[in-house]
């Protein structure tokens, strides 16, 4: 019989995506199926599932850990923000419309029967689920209409475990503070707490622990010590986007305002010659890159103008007349070109715009959104490549007869005249470890032989064995239902 149980957080960015990741891939160790499950997610860093839809980039790493593929149950509510104000909104893999956060708050109650339906039919599949809340249920300001911490919990019937983060200080407040301001029904639901990213020796934190048990009633399922490695693994959320220091080749990334899909830049932080400098928004473009990455985005345009905004536009053209190399990815490949014509007012008042003019090239910006996994090969090196597309609109011009991979036939891509800049819609091309290999030498970096998924599926076996530990698992399984 199957049983589930559902890992919520005392705040945001406690850890909770990572947690589910870990304790996932220890169970399957144990020789269980397991699947992870999160209601609603909000990240505009999106997987491509198998059965064609589009989840949050956790779960998709939730699946691996698994050993699962990715699909639009494990994650049916997947909000996407454009503006500071406003989402796309997308339920069980596909975009159902877009909605400012107040218009969301009226109509997300009615996205319950969609969770529970692909919750109970992933749950039909494996021994075990484990669920993902999002943010904190002592946002009780929220629980009306809530589908994505107690609100679902309890339409589900679900036991709840509590983390908390103790690297932010302020542990025992955070998990006794959500004992306090939760409704009695609420607060019953939770049967165990446990403590996440301790530095140092656990066993100092062991008075705080049992402090934290006497005055909830909760059972302690243990300390998790900061997990060093965790940074091998793909980035969940912008606010895990760091610069990595690595050695003498420098790759920047200018931190866009809807910075999306940025898995691209996991394979690289993993490379000991590269480093990968995120620029933040004041900063200037660093004059000794040899490489300038932009990456992609919700919305282009308004990331356009903010690229402009911070006088990036002069730091790129000026790197270019130095020689420098440049590489766009989706919404930065749209960007490189001479015009993005947005006719139909996908992105606000319908117009076109200037590109930043370095691929002649014309981007038009259509209804339909493109996802797909896709299976390329590199025209220059030969080499295949696994990624996947995802995004709105159709890029041509004269530059894309110089297109450097082949889709099933199709030519993808453009590369200007010299020959150093390029663009293309396929994300995930630095996963292919003999792509990378091959355009990152070519650039001058000295590439490792090290595979990226081999050095992912390590740190994820590493992971469980951190979890398996230190975190009462036996206690965990006993109190799923």
């Amino acid at each position: 019989m199957s049983k589930s149980i559902m890992i919520q957080g005392a705040g945001s960015n406690v850890g909770k995506s990572m947690l589910v990741a870990g304790i996932a891939r220890a169970f399957v160790k144990r020789g269980l199926k397991v699947a992870p499950f999160k209601p609603q997610n909000m990240s505009n860093n999106a997987a491509v599932t198998v059965d064609g839809g589009e989840i949050g980039r956790a779960q998709a790493l939730q699946a691996r850990a698994c050993g699962l593929d990715p699909v639009v149950d494990m994650n049916p509510v997947l909000l996407k923000p454009e503006t500071d104000t406003g989402a796309q909104v997308v339920v069980q893999g596909q975009r159902l419309t877009t909605l400012k956060a107040r218009d969301y708050g009226k109509m997300k109650s009615s996205l319950m029967p969609k969770v529970l339906e692909s919750f109970d039919r992933l749950k039909s599949q494996v021994d075990l689920v484990l669920i993902e809340g999002a943010g904190s249920p002592a946002e009780i300001n929220l629980r009306e209409g809530d589908i994505a911490n107690m609100g679902f919990a309890d339409a589900a019937d679900l036991p709840v475990v509590l983390a908390g983060d103790i690297d932010r200080g302020g542990v025992i407040a955070q998990l006794v503070g959500t004992h306090a301001v939760l409704p009695p029904e609420d607060r019953d639901r939770i049967k165990a707490f446990l403590v996440n990213k301790f530095r140092g020796d656990v066993t100092l934190f062991a008075e705080g622990a049992s402090e934290i048990a006497t005055r909830t009633g909760w059972s302690d399922l243990g300390t998790l010590p900061w997990f060093a490695d965790a940074w091998h693994l793909p980035a969940e959320d912008v606010l895990d986007i760091a610069t990595r220091k690595g050695g003498s080749f420098k790759i920047v990334v200018p931190k866009l305002g809807r910075i999306a899909n940025f898995d691209d830049l996991d394979p690289l932080v993993n490379e000991p010659d590269v480093t990968v400098e995120i620029i933040e928004p004041g900063r200037p473009l660093p004059l000794d890159a040899d490489l300038i990455l932009i990456p992609g985005s919700k919305s282009t345009i308004s990331d356009l103008e903010e690229f402009r905004s911070h006088g990036w536009d002069i730091d790129l053209s000026a790197h270019i007349r130095r020689g420098g190399e440049v590489l766009g990815i989706c919404g930065g490949y749209q960007m490189l070109g001479r015009e993005i014509w947005d006719d139909d007012g996908i992105e606000g008042a319908p117009g076109r715009v200037a590109g930043l003019g370095h691929l002649d090239v014309v981007t038009r910006l259509e209804p339909k959104k493109i996802l797909a996994l896709t299976s390329a090969t590199d025209l220059i090196s030969g080499q295949p490549v696994e990624g996947y597309e995802i995004h709105l609109g159709q890029t041509d011009g004269p530059d894309t007869s110089r297109a450097w991979l082949s889709i099933n036939q199709r030519r993808e891509g453009a590369i200007n005249s010299t020959g150093r800049v390029r663009g293309c819609y396929l994300h995930g091309l630095f996963s292919a470890d003999g792509f990378r290999r091959h355009y990152l030498g070519s650039l001058g970096a000295t590439v490792t032989d090290a595979g990226y998924d081999v050095q992912v599926e390590h740190t994820l076996d590493a992971l469980a064995d951190h979890v398996e530990t230190h975190l009462d698992l036996d206690l965990l399984y006993s109190l799923a239902k």
